[in-house]
């Protein structure tokens, strides 16, 4: 008999959404069982949509149901840190959406608070779950193409992040909302450490923006020198309007990858008009169905096997300390030296 995971997604928006779909259809190790939203409205209507489950306004709530072995934490950024230890308190296993906190310290609670108390902490950084990315990754370790010396990975996305993301209060901007997975993926293939970090940004699409919020930006490159002496390069833009674009590319001393297409699928229409049109993805959650599911998989895997999760509290810690040197760089217009004090 097939062991499966009963599983309680914490947050009801579109990332939520996601994965309570794959979970329910797609992940034959799960049993979703409950649904937690402060808006009981909104998790009602995710439960209609994968068959009915319990739904709760609080974690607090839903753990009085014993039953439940962990948890997706979908919510904002600024409400990771309290949900994942209040999980972790009560021997729930926590994948946890990037980024992972808003300051090392709150990363720092989290990890302490899941190793004390004996559970599993996965970061979702569903790109290493990327069947094309993983292959890279295979590629890389391999020598195939010698020794990485220059990974490049960029994201843009075709709408703004939620306002609470631009809110210094509640949020660490743009850079982190939006790459948070590109710092992970580079740092992850060059397989080193960063040791400076440099970054240019400005509000260059929606400028009137920074009368709202002082440190808006969403347009930006960061340069990252690694110990092993490789550099890599993340530059992001957000809203660009014409879809959702995610690209790598990584030079090695003995060749060249690069994986992802600003072009969502291989159809094309030619008319004559001499004009050739074809799509964009036009979200995440298309550019990364496989990687979603593979994630979600990797972490219920972890549960049942007892083993370590592919993507732990520290890879998540490590990505936000880059995004966090990478918006210091932004303010000070000069590097910043890792690892940060």
């Amino acid at each position: 008999m097939v062991r499966r995971v009963k599983v309680c997604v914490i947050g009801a928006g579109r990332a939520g959404e996601v994965h309570a779909l794959n979970l329910v259809k797609r992940i034959t190790i799960a049993e979703l069982v409950a649904i937690v939203d402060t808006d009981l409205a909104l998790a009602k209507q995710l439960s209609e949509k994968v068959g009915g489950v319990n739904c709760y306004r609080t974690l607090s709530e839903a753990l009085k149901n014993k039953e439940i072995e962990a948890v997706f934490i979908t919510t904002p950024t600024f409400t990771h840190s309290q949900l994942t230890i209040e999980a972790a308190e009560a021997g729930v296993h926590v994948f946890c959406e990037k980024p992972m906190a808003l300051s090392l310290e709150e990363a720092d609670k989290m990890i302490s608070v899941a190793k004390k108390n004996n559970v599993k902490l996965q970061i979702g950084f569903m790109r290493r779950f990327d069947p094309e990315i993983r292959k890279v990754k295979s590629l890389i370790v391999d020598g195939v193409i010698g020794r990485p010396v220059l990974v490049k990975s960029l994201t843009r996305g075709p709408g703004l992040p939620p306002r609470w993301a631009l809110d210094p209060k509640t949020g660490i901007g743009m850079i982190a909302e939006v790459s948070s997975h590109d710092f992970d993926s580079v740092r992850w293939l060059m397989g080193s450490e960063p040791k400076t970090v440099y970054s240019e940004a400005d509000a260059l699409i929606n400028p009137d923006f920074k009368k709202e919020y002082e440190t808006y930006h969403d347009v930006y490159v960061s340069i990252i020198r690694f110990e092993n002496n490789g550099i890599g390069v993340v530059d992001g833009g957000c809203p660009v309007g014409y879809g959702y674009d995610a690209r790598l590319e990584i030079l090695g001393t003995e060749g060249l990858i690069i994986v992802g297409d600003v072009k969502g699928g291989s159809l094309m229409l030619c008319k004559s008009d001499k004009k050739a049109v074809t799509e964009t993805f036009p979200s995440w959650r298309n550019r990364f169905s496989e990687g979603y599911i593979g994630e979600a998989e990797s972490f219920l895997r972890a549960i049942i096997e007892d083993k370590n999760p592919e993507v732990t509290g520290e890879d998540g810690r490590k990505a936000l300390e880059i995004v966090l040197a990478a918006l210091e760089s932004m303010r000070t217009n000069r590097p910043v030296t890792l690892p940060l004090r």
